[in-house]
């Protein structure tokens, strides 16, 4: 069995992407295969201050919020993601003698996603509609690409977006996009580096960091508030789709990748049925 380890950047503007290129490399020069995912939401919400386009947030029933994404929004997506982040990033990975390929889920139909026809969301304390969101969940990833690239030495570097079954772009969630390709990959461990310690019982208490956080295999996750409900439902998704083991950790750290493999932040486990 392969042990393949699928780390995702977090795109908080203090989460050092540096750091995490610097340990993915070693992790990568040491002979283990890895693949990097990334988000970019600092980026994306700058870009969209520059070019004056409005940036939204949708709050699910169970309290998970995404991004809003309209026709200008996803623009700004693929224009900060594939534009400014990724290329950062390359750039770090070839500095450390690493010989990584960017790709967005459009690259040989990497990341398909079903695109939602309508969003149940909270605004203003009511229930509400959203039926011009261009986002979707991932059903498909081409898992056969990244095991080539990962057999030829190579260091996948993926983002959104995805391709929807009905051949539109569509954005999606790049924690769910790191679950997904974990998933498929059947990968021995996801890291999910973030700007806070892990999953914390009070968001605004670092010392309250919980060493482990189980979660229900269906409904809301136990902690949806400081922008965790996304994640622990891409922990979910990943290990239901294979993946052996998965950890949210601080990725505002020295060392972050290597951190979190030693047990720094949390480990996010199913509960029993």
């Amino acid at each position: 069995m392969r042990d393949i380890l699928v780390v995702k950047c977090g795109g908080n503007a203090a989460v050092r992407s540096e750091e995490i290129c610097a340990d993915v490399a070693a992790a990568h020069r040491a002979g283990r295969q890895v693949v990097l995912v990334h988000g970019g939401s600092a980026d994306i919400d700058g870009l969209a201050v520059r070019l004056g386009v409005p940036s939204r947030r949708l709050v699910a029933p169970d309290g998970v919020s995404t991004r809003y994404t309209d026709e200008r929004t996803l623009e700004v997506v693929q224009l900060a993601l594939a534009g400014s982040v990724k290329p950062r990033l390359l750039t770090e990975l070839r500095a450390r003698g690493v010989d990584a390929v960017g790709l967005t889920g459009l690259d040989a139909g990497l990341l398909v996603a079903a695109r939602k026809p309508a969003h149940r969301a909270l605004v203003g304390g009511r229930r509400v509609v959203v039926r011009d969101d261009h986002s979707g969940r991932i059903v498909d990833v081409n898992g056969e690409l990244l095991s080539t690239l990962l057999t030829a030495g190579l260091l996948p570097v993926v983002s959104p977006p995805a391709l929807a079954r009905d051949g539109r772009v569509v954005n999606t969630d790049a924690d769910r996009a790191a679950a997904a390709v974990a998933g498929a990959v059947r990968a021995s461990t996801l890291v999910l580096l973030t700007g806070a310690r892990g999953v914390l019982a009070d968001r605004h208490d670092e010392q309250s960091l919980l060493p482990v956080c189980r979660v229900p295999r269906r409904g809301a996750p136990p902690v949806v508030t400081g922008g965790m409900g996304i994640k622990l439902v891409a922990a979910r998704e990943a290990l239901l789709a294979g993946a052996r083991r998965v950890l949210i950790a601080d990725g505002r750290r020295p060392h972050p990748v290597r951190e979190a493999l030693a047990g720094s932040g949390t480990e996010v486990l199913l509960e029993e049925e």
